[in-house]
């Protein structure tokens, strides 16, 4: 028994079986560690004004240099996907359209690796580079009406706006603020900016660290950001926020302006020094009159963060939890007249939360998506009298986004057989999959892999409570044989599993399906998409109801004799890793667990931990006022219980759970004599980053579950992978 502790290995494992699954299978492939790893995804997406075309990004996992990297293509609405950028070990993002959609810009890493402003035309050919900026370009805008082309530039103590013709030409400095420029937005009518800046530096806080005097000081005082506008033509600037009560959160997305362009709504983060995000608020700042208004009250908005007028400006929509400030209360959507008024609250009678997607043109209803159980919908809400309608009722996972200039609907969806990607829909076909026009195809490569079988599977907890998830089936599945199980356990916990395509390190069930485990994914009590009730039961008796739920669970799947009840493992990460552990010492029914990022000691934590405020949600208190119920819940208390082989795992530099959690189950297991490893994956924190280390944590736990169930010789064998990549 031993910690290891991985360095800079080079691990390529492949596991390919064969499979005779009729004519139609016999071309696929079982999955590898390396196809997870290589998944390539979307982001940053762009529809041109004239509605033609949609742009985007490509990220591409490179597995040798560890990095990705990213390429713009273009899909014609309804035409072909054609690739527009080709840079080996460069970047480009940030694909934005011009107003008259004749060339889009995007931000390049291909000049002396530092980002600079390209345009580039639809129909090809070559980029031209339109900025030479010595520091490089952090982001850029055009102006609502086109005549402008600005962009964020400077050393970070220094940072300011620079502004040019929006078609390209000479830039020259539009701000020259006495602090830097941390992030800004346009007026609808394009003759102002308005921009976030701290009130002051603190030169003499970076001269110390640059003198080596680099320690760091717990809730260190920040001095307040606060909003400016800008004059584009004269060049005047004049502040529109103040004090010391609030400062606003430096992100653009916690700007939102109002189409009239009368009003502003921000986050405001409070000043006070042992704040944390939980005591942010929204306001709402009249530019007319510069009348500030307070529109929510100790909300814990830091889960909600969504502001959004609608398109007459009339009415300011916003997303906070419901009721008193717990952070597990169901997100409900609330709207505010922009002239000021009674805050109206919708989705009273509904047991589940809301998402803001869009407005109707009309302003008088509310597009939201939530999760239902495993699969997420559309739904709309009326302002006038919180009616609401479900729109969409398709299996998967579905995201609807409305863009503003040219009025097209995109779609973002997934299921169990299909990746992540992104298609265009009329409103009245939202609901009809099979006329949606697909816009990207991120990874072909996945119609040449065998997929493990999905069922939605629903079954009774101990106290009758009927409880949902997801079963999945071996490839070669045969109704007249038991097989080996894995349990896994969400994160959260007010999460859920859900059916979209399974591609990550802490959830690989194509490869365990192909390897003829059947997979079990339970949502448990605390888990979201099953209200409210169902949602915050487990507060104050945190593990009880939830481990009965995966038990029985269990049991419901040996009944119906799909599972052998002598050959069971289990794996989770963060909050299923706490009920890994929790599960270590309540059962011996497993032959082996592998645990990442899991609670060992509830008192410990609360001190450890970068989220006090959780604990007290779960607990019903802090440790010092509720210690026994602490005590009660950890699972060390009841180590000597332990007795199924266990696979740790943690991230070197994690808040959220740090590693002496790991320390403290690892040594308790080691004195007791109970097989256990210990991996610690360096410069890391709550999630894992680097691709060799996820190789090592999916590998390493694979090989776990074969050594203690199947009974393969070695959990891990560095020589072996080492060959292995050389061949």
């Amino acid at each position: 028994m031993r910690i290891i502790k991985i360095t800079t290995f080079i691990l390529v494992i492949a596991l390919c079986y064969p499979f005779t699954q009729g004519r139609a299978e016999e071309q696929k492939r079982a999955m590898t560690f390396l196809d997870i790893i290589q998944m390539r995804s979307v982001w940053e997406q762009d529809i041109s004004p004239d509605g033609k075309w949609f742009i985007y990004t490509i990220t591409v996992p490179d597995w040798e240099k560890d990095k990705s990297f990213s390429d713009i293509y273009i899909t014609p609405i309804g035409g072909k996907t054609k690739q527009m950028t080709f840079t080996k070990d460069k970047n480009e993002n940030s694909p934005k359209w011009y107003e008259d959609s004749s060339f889009f810009a995007f931000l390049s890493n291909r000049s002396e690796n530092k980002n600079q402003i390209f345009f580039m035309r639809p129909d090809g050919g070559e980029a031209w580079q339109v900025t030479d900026d010595k520091d490089g370009v952090v982001s850029f805008q055009w102006s609502r009406d086109g005549k402008y082309l600005t962009y964020l530039s400077g050393k970070p103590e220094e940072r300011q706006i620079w502004i040019m013709p929006g078609e390209g030409g000479d830039a020259e400095k539009l701000t020259d603020h006495k602090t830097p420029v941390i992030t800004y937005n346009w007026s609808p009518d394009s003759k102002k900016i308005y921009f976030i800046a701290p009130d002051s530096v603190d030169s003499l806080d970076k001269e110390r660290k640059g003198e080596k005097f680099d320690v760091v000081i717990k809730d260190q005082i920040n001095f307040p950001s606060h909003l400016w506008e800008i004059d584009i033509e004269t060049k005047k600037e004049r502040r529109l926020t103040g004090g010391n009560e609030y400062s606003l959160f430096r992100f653009i997305s916690r700007i939102v302006i109002s189409n009239d362009g009368t009003k502003i709504a921000f986050i405001g983060a409070p000043t006070k020094r042992y704040a944390t995000y939980l005591d942010c608020e929204a306001y709402l700042l009249d530019l007319n009159t510069s009348k500030i208004s307070q529109i929510t009250y100790n909300s814990a908005l830091n889960f909600a963060w969504k502001l959004s007028f609608s398109p007459d400006s009339k009415w300011l929509a916003f997303v906070i939890p419901d009721g008193e400030k717990e952070i597990e209360n169901l997100k409900k959507i609330y709207v505010i007249p922009s002239e000021g008024g009674k805050t109206k609250k919708l989705l009273n009678n509904f047991d589940y939360e809301g998402a803001i997607s869009f407005w109707s043109d009309d302003s008088r209803y509310i597009y939201f998506t939530t999760g239902v159980g495993v699969n997420y919908h559309l739904f709309r809400v009326s302002i006038d009298n919180d009616q609401i309608e479900q729109i969409t009722n398709i299996g998967g996972y579905v995201s609807f986004t409305k863009d503003k200039e040219s009025d097209k609907f995109f779609i973002g969806y997934t299921n169990q057989e299909n990746p992540a990607d992104y298609y265009y829909s009329e409103p009245e076909n939202f609901n009809y999959r099979d006329k949606w026009i697909r816009l990207t195809d991120s990874n072909p490569q996945v119609k040449d892999f065998l997929l493990g079988k999905y069922e939605t599977i629903r079954w009774k907890s101990t106290d009758g409570k009927t409880i949902e998830g997801l079963l999945i089936k071996p490839v070669n599945y045969r109704e007249d044989r038991k097989y080996p199980l894995i349990v896994q356990i969400h994160g959260g916990p007010s999460s859920a599993y859900i059916n979209y395509f399974s591609a990550w390190w802490t959830d690989y069930v194509h490869i365990l399906a192909t390897n003829d485990y059947v997979v079990f994914q339970p949502n448990y009590r605390g888990s979201s998409g099953y209200g409210e009730k169902f949602k915050k039961e487990i507060a104050g008796d945190y593990f009880r109801l939830s481990f009965d739920d995966i038990m029985s669970g269990v049991d419901y799947l040996i009944e119906r004799e799909i599972v052998h009840p002598d050959s069971m493992g289990m794996t989770g990460w963060s909050a299923g890793g706490h009920l890994s552990n929790w599960t270590l010492v309540s059962t011996d029914r497993f032959k082996a667990i592998s645990t990442g990022a899991g609670v060992a000691n509830w008192i410990s934590l609360y001190a450890q931990t970068d989220i006090q405020f959780w604990n007290e949600f779960y607990f019903k208190g802090n440790p010092y006022e509720n210690r026994e119920r602490y005590i009660d819940l950890s699972p060390i208390k009841y180590i000597k219980n332990a007795k199924t082989p266990t696979l740790i795992h943690f991230g070197e530099n994690d808040r959220r759970v740090p590693r002496p959690q790991g320390e403290e189950l690892y040594i308790a297991l080691t004195k007791l004599g109970v097989p256990t490893e210990f991996i610690v994956y360096p410069n890391t924190y709550h999630g894992i980053t680097g691709m060799r280390y996820q190789m090592v944590k999916m590998q390493a736990e694979f090989n776990w579950f074969e050594k203690w169930i199947r009974g393969k010789k070695e959990w891990i064998d560095w020589k072996e992978m080492i060959e292995t990549l050389e061949k």
